[in-house]
Formats: structure tokens, C-alpha cells, sequence
């Protein structure tokens, strides 16, 4: 389905009650997951976990895994957790089952705006919505008398005044890890500022004037960070947040109940919640969804065994009871007072992340290669090159060009 159906449902919120309700029926047949290690992905597969005989591996690099561990046959594991990117090579692979079946059999209370449909089969059940937007301390702000910024050159302007000021360790924060995470940061600056990754037949189209101004963005930022900024994540991030080390982030909405929970954060109801700051055209975002996938190298047994375990971890007394957690698409969830950051970055019109195996590519290259011009080691021209030049050679490769 069309992901911008996801943006009315599209809310933060802060902190996460811990409690699920108990499992529906008892499993008798054992049950493993791969899925991300953040707030909601816990929340869920402890709730699966009430059901008897289920493992839940929560990893950050899931993704990586993912591919092979759901080739093997026997497949490594029943249930994965994705979202878009994640989804496309385990599609494309056929290594994950339509679920038409399983929905008929057992899932009536699944609401139609989850189901994750190409060629007419349901491929995954989506649980929540993402979006990368701002987060700030609003403390700072207001003692500093800095309005909450709107567009990156607000967020920079705020964040030379934060640094005069010398009020935290850093004035800002960013997931620029080298590799995924900082192709994702050129993704949404450059999407932000209306570009566009392809030409005619998936040709690449990045080393021009919007992809030298996103690059020219993103080392500004860095002048901001934490000199380390190569090896910063998303966890990172938000415990530079937690530990009162910075003031400002474009940081996913997942992240965001961390911020308030008493017994890891040093600044509950101190951070605040606004729209991805706005390039010339969208907010610097992409809207994603996250949920599950069932393997296909399984018996027929053991996927309505992980089919039924899957939907216990995400029902609306899971839901309810965690409520602050995600922007959750299961009945039930409640868009707390901090839900305008995410809102705000949909009604902005953040686009949808433009999951494709070529997409795919084009973010590998992005997120291997940025850095040559981060660190110095090329002009901006150089390092596009040579992103288009590896990007081209994968496509040619898997036979896109």
C-alpha cells in the first residue's frame, strides 16, 4: 500500500509503561525472530515472548542479517521484523511467504491500513510508522531565547549560538555512522531539497548541484558534532541526548520515548519534538513503516505458529498498554502530547522512502563514500563520482542497467 496513508497516523509520544497483556493461546511449536533492538521492537517481542516458545534476537544490524539467515533452509529464523528497505531483499530473494492466508485464517482483527500488499499478495503486517524529525531541548532554547528552527539553516544558526553559549558538549547530534546511517542522512537532506537518485532506466543522478549542496549541508552540520561523528548511530545519538551532551537531532521518532524514561535519561521533559527541518522543498525525512515478515523455508506449522505469536506481540492490549512507545497503526493507540514533531513532518510532506533494489545500491554507495568528502579526502564532485561510478557497477551486477 501507498505509505503516505501512513501519515494520519503519523504521532510521537514519550514513554513506554512496559506492560503487555498475556498471550491469547499457548504455542507449542518453538519460534524464532530477528528483528531491530529499539523501544517498540522490545515492547513487542516480549509481548510474544507471554505466548511460550519463542526467541527474539534484537540486533541494529538485523538488515545485514537478515538476507542469509532467511535463505538457509531451514530458514535461521520464523519472523522478521523489517521496514521498507529492509523488506526488499527478502522479497526479492523469495525468501519471505504471501500471507493472504494467514490473514483470512487468523487475522480479523488486523486493520486494513497494515497490510503491506504487492501483485496483489500481503507480504508483511506493519505495526508503526517512522520518520526521522527534529528533537531538541527546549530548556536551552528558551534560556537562549532561540525559537525552535524550522529549516536547516535555522538549525545551523541555532546551533552556532548554542556553541557560543557552551551549555552542552555539543551543540548537535547525527546519525552519520559511516555506511547505512550516513547514506540515510545524504538521502533526506537531498530528497529534502527535491532531487531526485535516477534518470532514465535507473541510470544514477546524483552528481549535480542539489547532491553538491546536500554534501556541502551535511559537512556544515558536522562542524556541530562529536568529532567521532563516523561511528555515531542512532543509539548513539540518543544517549548523547540522554546524558545531556547535546541539544539538537534529527533523530527517529523510535528514539523518542528514551528520552523521557527516569531510569536511563538525564533530561525527562526537557526534549522537545518539531518537523525534520525543511529543505527548499519537503521536510528533511522519509516516511517508513516497520513490521513483520514470515519466512518462507518453514513448514506450514510453524509459519501460523509465528503468524499467531506475531500478532499477540502487536494486538490492542500490547497497544494500550504501551501506548507511548511508537506511532503504532494498531487499534487502540492514542497520538500523546508530544505527537507533533511526527505530525508536523507528514503534513510538511515528507516523501516515502523509495525502497528499491536500485535504491538499495544507490544508499550503499552513498553511505560508503560520503565520507571521502566529510574527512576531506575529496571535493564534492570527486566523491558523487564515484558514487555514481559504484552504484553503476552494482547495477550493472544485478542487472538493472
Amino acid at each position: 500500500m501507498a505509505l503516505s496513508k501512513f501519515a494520519v497516523a503519523t504521532a510521537a509520544a514519550l514513554m513506554a509503561t512496559g506492560a503487555w497483556a498475556e498471550c491469547a493461546f499457548e504455542n507449542p511449536v518453538p519460534v524464532k525472530a530477528l528483528t531491530a533492538g529499539f523501544a517498540a521492537w522490545k515492547v513487542v517481542t516480549a509481548s510474544m515472548a507471554e505466548c511460550g516458545n519463542f526467541e527474539a534476537e534484537l540486533d541494529q544490524d538485523f538488515r545485514l542479517k537478515q538476507p542469509a539467515a532467511f535463505e538457509a533452509n531451514p530458514s535461521l529464523y520464523h519472523i522478521g521484523g523489517v521496514s521498507n528497505s529492509p523488506f526488499v531483499p527478502l522479497y526479492d530473494q523469495g525468501t519471505i511467504r504471501p500471507l493472504d492466508d494467514l490473514v483470512e485464517k487468523f487475522g480479523q482483527d488486523i486493520s486494513p491500513i497494515q497490510l503491506i500488499k504487492l501483485d496483489g499478495n500481503v507480504w508483511a503486517i506493519a505495526m508503526m510508522v517512522n520518520a526521522q524529525h527534529l528533537m531538541y531541548r527546549s530548556d536551552i532554547l528558551d534560556e537562549l531565547g532561540i525559537d525552535v528552527p524550522a529549516t536547516y539553516e535555522e538549525v545551523l544558526d541555532a546551533a552556532a549560538k548554542i556553541k557560543a553559549a557552551g551549555v552542552v558538549e555539543y551543540p548537535m547530534g547525527g546519525t552519520y555512522k559511516s555506511g547505512w546511517n550516513l547514506g540515510m542522512e545524504f538521502i533526506n537532506l537531498y530528497l529534502g531539497m527535491g532531487g531526485e537518485f535516477f534518470g532514465e532506466s535507473f541510470a544514477p543522478a546524483v552528481n549535480n548541484d542539489t547532491g553538491i549542496a546536500t554534501l556541502e549541508t551535511m559537512k556544515r552540520i558536522t562542524e556541530y558534532l562529536d568529532p567521532e561523528y563516523l561511528v555515531s548511530d542512532s543509539t548513539y545519538v540518543q544517549q548523547q541526548f540522554q546524558q545531556g551532551k547535546i541539544a539538537l537531532a534529527n533523530l527517529w521518532q523510535s528514539r523518542a520515548a528514551a528520552m523521557d524514561n527516569p531510569q536511563e535519561s538525564q533530561v525527562v521533559g526537557k526534549v522537545g519534538m518539531a518537523s525534520a527541518p525543511m529543505g527548499s522543498v519537503r521536510p528533511s525525512s522519509t516516511l517508513w513503516w516497520d513490521g513483520i515478515v514470515i519466512a518462507k523455508n518453514i513448514t506450514d506449522e510453524e509459519a501460523e505458529a509465528a503468524f499467531q505469536v506475531a500478532l499477540e506481540g502487536m494486538d490492542s492490549e500490547t497497544i494500550t498498554a504501551n501506548n507511548d512507545t511508537a506511532v503504532w497503526l494498531v487499534d487502540g493507540f492514542v497520538p500523546g502530547a508530544a505527537a507533533q514533531g511526527a505530525i508536523a513532518t507528514a503534513e510538511n510532506g515528507a516523501a516515502p522512502f523509495p525502497a528499491s533494489k536500485a535504491m538499495g545500491l544507490m544508499h550503499t554507495a552513498l553511505g560508503n563514500i560520503v565520507s571521502d568528502y566529510l574527512t576531506g579526502a575529496t571535493s564534492a564532485e570527486e566523491a558523487l563520482a564515484k558514487v555514481e561510478a559504484a552504484y553503476t557497477t552494482s547495477a550493472k551486477d544485478a542487472g538493472l542497467l
